[in-house]
């Protein structure tokens, strides 16, 4: 991929303005991520604090440790946060966790936030952080997430990842390197059923690890075992440390613990969907 030239991403930024300037209020969608905590930054530094409400969903699927990072990041920066509750461990075609998982959990989502719009003075738009690098990957959360009204104000300014962290580095957000930190239901394999044990095994797991100083990782969770996915440069660590990693991983719970040397692949639980939508041509036989 080419780097950007300076003026370019500049105009992206540019772009970016324009986007929400377009918007009388905003309610980002924050979960202390890279994307959405650049977002949050835009539009509180467009349209000014009062404009703009953060708003994290709590349930079992967001891991504690994100929740004080949203919680301290917004406490930094002097922005208006609140949390809201999401119940979609409740939904039993969310808990089946079949390839429209997602869907079922931006559609928690938007129904959680809709009462803060009914309640704001000014009619406001629920702004989630896409950039285009996530429109390639099985995203039905996107669609949920339109059909009622989100924006991605990060895609309509044609940012990619790379650059809204460069971006992030600019404007002093110390998020710029931080790890993707996706749901902790996307380490549960589609067809395996989501529940809140399951998703505690896997967050006392992650943090476990991280107390370990491995940063980029995923825990998959396969019912008494546990694929653990960390960052290539990381591997060598982790064989080293492995007594210490295995000791961790089973303190969740696991009784076997596996370590995956292909390492950290984000999403890529969804290369079965694509394997499943495949046409057979024989050769498969």
């Amino acid at each position: 991929m080419p780097v950007l030239a300076e003026p370019e991403l500049q105009a992206k930024l540019t772009a970016l303005r324009a986007e929400l300037s377009c918007l009388e209020e905003v309610v980002v969608a924050f979960s202390g991520g890279a994307d959405s905590t650049f977002l949050a930054w835009a539009a509180a530094d467009t349209l000014g604090v009062s404009r703009v409400r953060c708003v994290t969903a709590v349930s079992p699927s967001l891991a504690p440790e994100e929740l004080v990072d949203c919680r301290e990041l917004v406490a930094e920066w002097g922005w208006r946060w609140e949390t809201v509750s999401t119940a979609e461990l409740a939904n039993p075609a969310y808990a089946v966790n079949n390839g429209d998982r997602c869907y079922h959990c931006k559609t928690s989502l938007m129904e959680a936030l809709e009462p803060l719009l009914r309640d704001s003075s000014t009619p406001g738009v629920v702004v989630l952080g896409v950039n285009t690098d996530d429109l390639g990957d099985h995203r039905p959360g996107q669609q949920a997430a339109a059909e009622r009204g989100a924006r991605f104000p990060l895609v309509d300014a044609g940012l990619s990842k790379a650059e809204l962290r460069r971006l992030s580095r600019q404007v002093g957000l110390r998020t710029w390197d931080k790890p993707a930190a996706a749901c902790l239901a996307s380490r549960v394999p589609y067809g395996t059923p989501v529940t809140f044990p399951t998703l505690r095994s896997v967050a006392v797991a992650e943090s476990g690890l991280r107390k370990l100083g491995f940063r980029d990782l995923r825990v998959r969770h396969y019912g008494e075992l546990a694929r653990i996915e960390l960052g290539l440069d990381e591997l060598d660590t982790a064989v080293r440390h492995r007594e210490a990693l295995v000791a961790a991983v089973r303190a969740a719970g696991y009784q076997y613990v596996t370590l995956d040397l292909e390492g950290f692949r984000s999403g890529n639980l969804n290369a079965m969907l694509v394997a499943e939508e495949r046409p057979s041509t024989g050769d498969d036989l």
